[in-house]
């Protein structure tokens, strides 16, 4: 079984969840990063919050716009296609992780169009590490400290992958004391 820990950047206005980037990092550490190029980015500018939080973290040019050049940036059929060759890669079951990842699910869905359109082997669900530290009864924040970095995509799955190496400890010491 192969992990994957995912996280996504993304607008959501209560109708639909646009993807902004994408950072994956596999239980080996490999890793993956893509903004989105054909992101709706005049709707993106006008949401306070994302302008405040994500958009700092994207790569800039010098005199401070988004870097459209820079390789993380890509067409969303690119991003779809690396993405799913980056989960499938050798043909092992995936399993995929992400802190509140029900939105985050729904945005790398959406890299493929319609549910009838999901690719083979890449799984119809997240896992939640809020939801696996609510059901050991831990506290992320008490075992691992956010990213420095916060509300980048790549920066994100990174520490999904460390919070849940943390819970994976936390769940066979709780295993192992009859819990």
């Amino acid at each position: 079984m192969r992990r994957f820990y995912y996280d996504c950047e993304f607008l959501e206005d209560g109708q639909t969840i646009e993807l902004i980037s994408i950072g994956i990092v596999n239980d080996l550490g490999d890793q993956y990063y893509a903004v989105d190029l054909d992101a709706p980015w005049r709707r993106i500018r006008k949401h306070p919050w994302l302008v405040e939080n994500v958009l700092p973290s994207l790569p800039h040019t010098p005199d401070g716009h988004l870097d459209e050049f820079n390789p993380v940036f890509r067409e969303r059929h690119i991003i779809a296609e690396q993405v799913h060759q980056f989960l499938t890669g050798p043909g092992e079951p995936v399993e995929l992780w992400a802190w509140y990842g029900a939105y985050d699910h729904v945005a790398l869905c959406q890299l493929y169009g319609t549910m009838n359109d999901h690719p083979n082997g890449i799984p119809m669900w997240t896992n939640d590490l809020q939801q696996e530290a609510h059901r050991l009864g831990v506290d992320p924040e008490q075992i691992i400290s956010r990213s420095t970095t916060p509300h980048n995509a790549l920066a994100d799955a990174e520490w999904n992958w460390r919070l849940h190496v943390n819970l994976q400890a936390i769940a066979t010491v709780q295993h192992a004391r009859g819990f």
